[in-house]
Formats: C-alpha cells, sequence, structure tokens
C-alpha cells in the first residue's frame, strides 16, 4: 500500500509534500490558550521535534496569543501521518496535560462530545496557502512579523523585539530556538 503524498481536507487546508505553505491554525473558538509563553513553548517543541526529525523545513512563523502562522515546507511523513497532523496531536495533549495542572477550569472550554476524542483544541480546516514565488514568500513573512504590532495585539514595539517570531532571524541572523533556514534558499 503506498503512501499518499498530499492531504485533502475542507475549505482549503490542502497541502503536498516538499511544497512551501503559509499555514494559518486557530485555537478552538479564538480563545487566547497561547499567551502564556508556556503553551507557546509547547508550540516551539513540537516545530523543534519535527524540524529535528528532518520532517519539515521552516522559513518563517509567529506565534500569537490564539492562533500560529507558518511558512513551512513539509518533508516526509511521519509514520502515517502528515507532520501538520502530529504537530496537531502533539500540541493537543500538552496543552490538555498543563491545564490539568494548572487550570482545570479552561480545560473545559475545549470539550466536544465527539466520539475520537474528549477535548479539542484547534480549529478544524487549518488554512494552507501554497507559496509559488519568492515574492509571495516575502508578502507572507512581512504579514506574519507585522501581526504581532496590530493595534488589537501590541505586543511589541518592533517585529524583531517578540520572541515567538521568525523576525529576528531576517532582522539580525537570530534563530533562539534552531529551527529556521532562510527562504531565500528554497526560492
Amino acid at each position: 500500500m503506498s503512501v499518499p503524498s498530499s492531504y485533502q481536507g475542507h475549505r482549503n487546508s490542502y497541502t503536498e509534500l516538499n511544497e512551501v505553505y503559509f499555514w494559518t491554525i486557530t485555537i478552538k473558538d479564538w480563545i487566547h490558550l497561547l499567551a502564556s509563553d508556556a503553551y507557546k513553548n509547547i508550540i516551539v517543541d513540537s516545530l523543534k521535534w519535527l524540524y529535528q526529525q528532518q520532517l519539515v523545513s521552516i522559513y518563517g512563523y509567529v506565534i500569537m496569543p490564539n492562533h500560529i502562522h507558518l511558512l513551512w515546507k513539509q518533508l516526509r511523513m511521519n509514520g502515517k501521518e502528515f507532520p501538520k497532523n502530529s504537530f496537531e496531536k502533539f500540541t493537543a495533549h500538552a496543552f490538555r496535560r498543563l491545564l490539568l495542572e494548572d487550570h482545570p477550569e479552561t480545560l473545559e472550554k475545549f470539550m466536544v462530545t465527539a466520539s475520537d476524542r474528549r477535548y479539542h483544541f484547534w480549529q478544524r480546516d487549518p488554512l494552507a496557502v501554497k507559496i509559488s514565488s519568492r515574492e509571495i514568500a516575502s508578502q507572507k513573512l512581512d504579514y506574519m512579523h507585522a501581526n504581532p504590532l496590530q493595534a488589537h495585539w501590541m505586543l511589541c514595539k518592533k517585529p524583531e523585539h517578540y520572541r515567538f517570531s521568525s523576525a529576528s532571524f531576517y532582522e539580525s541572523g537570530g534563530d533562539e530556538f534552531g529551527i529556521l533556514t532562510h527562504y531565500m534558499e528554497v526560492f
């Protein structure tokens, strides 16, 4: 039996291996679960593991209080699942563990009545936009890096000052988490 090289969800969540995508995934009901660094670190840990296993190449990211944006390429399957599915699964389990320890009342907001799970942390059908050129990749990076400066967030004064973003990598070469590849290497 051959392993599929692409995934077709609903909406715009279609992805293929070895293609660069601007990928956005949102916390269920836009809850600000990722406002705390502890939850952002779960995202970082998952991305680090995927990168170290050579399952993904990451060209840019920003972790916002209720969503994340990635500019990335899924390189190969993780067993029978796409790296994005491994990411969602790992982070959901880690969120649940941390909420059980620290904020069990918040965990209730993520309860669902589904046959295959008790909690659901990510909204279904993340947005995936295939990137076909250096110009579009640059536009998406600019958009991501400007996200923390938006009036309704005001998380920093300059993009490169926001810790949970790839902006400082493109400004000064800093890669605190050791997961980034410059987008010009692929385009």
